[in-house]
């Protein structure tokens, strides 16, 4: 029988640092455009779902990815797991894949290796960044819809609710928990001060160069070589890695 791994990318217009940034434009293609086409090439992903918000702003989020070929679902904006879980529950999915539209250069071979890494170890969830060593903006997460459901059902905390996956994580092996078997994909080194994210405009003019010079077909390493040789580094790195999440869990 086929596994059924179906990946969902969250998406919003709004943003405080920098509104609107998922559709700005490089070269004419937007973030997400990019981020999507480059998804669109994962071999172990059986669907691809957009999951925006219910706001008015985001009818245009939900209005382009349908016509550029995938699905979309609208939720809530602040209970993001619950707009996961709402967008996938009678899908009958065995996996779900978890990314963000900010990353446009996510490498879809690197998606590939961490479901089926997951997949081979059957762990309830996986990541490439529970040690983060990874460049920030090439995160993937892979879990058992069993266990997205098992945290919908049980999170309770606002943090929990607006980031999707740290109930699971905060509940797995991993951290000492008992209700999930977790691992974390390994790194070839220690790349985390490396930026290819946005959350902000030296940020966006980070992935300008990359695009402009690599072109949007290059592999995380390439990049990450890129911003290394090329110093790229010094125009982003002053910015916290995961400050959505570390505010929220200040709120909690």
């Amino acid at each position: 029988m086929e596994i059924k791994t179906i990946l969902i990318t969250q998406a919003r217009t709004g943003s405080t640092r920098l509104p609107g940034k998922v559709l700005k434009e490089i070269n004419g293609t937007s973030l997400l455009e990019t981020h999507l086409k480059r998804l669109a090439k994962c071999t172990r992903i059986s669907e691809i779902i957009v999951a925006t918000t219910d706001n008015d702003e985001d009818a245009v989020i939900c209005q382009k990815a349908l016509a550029w070929g995938f699905q979309a679902f609208r939720g809530s904006e602040n209970d993001v797991l619950d707009r996961f879980y709402q967008s996938v529950k009678d899908k009958k999915a065995d996996w779900i894949v978890r990314v963000t539209s900010d990353c446009p250069l996510i490498d879809p071979i690197l998606v590939d290796q961490v479901v089926q890494f997951a997949q081979e170890n059957d762990c309830d969830y996986v990541s490439n960044g529970l040690l983060e060593m990874y460049p920030d903006g090439q995160d993937v997460e892979v879990f058992k819809f069993s266990a997205l459901k098992m945290a919908w059902e049980g999170a309770k905390l606002n943090s929990e609710r607006e980031h999707v996956t740290p109930y699971i994580r905060t509940h797995a092996d991993f951290n000492n928990g008992h209700l999930f078997k977790a691992l974390n994909y390994p790194s070839p080194a220690d790349y985390s001060t490396i930026r290819m994210t946005v959350d902000e405009p030296a940020d966006f003019e980070v992935i300008e160069m990359l695009i402009q010079n690599v072109g949007t077909e290059q592999s995380w390493f390439t990049y990450t070589n890129y911003i290394i040789d090329h110093q790229l580094g010094k125009l982003n790195e002053q910015i916290t890695r995961n400050e959505g999440f570390i505010k929220s869990l200040k709120n909690d």
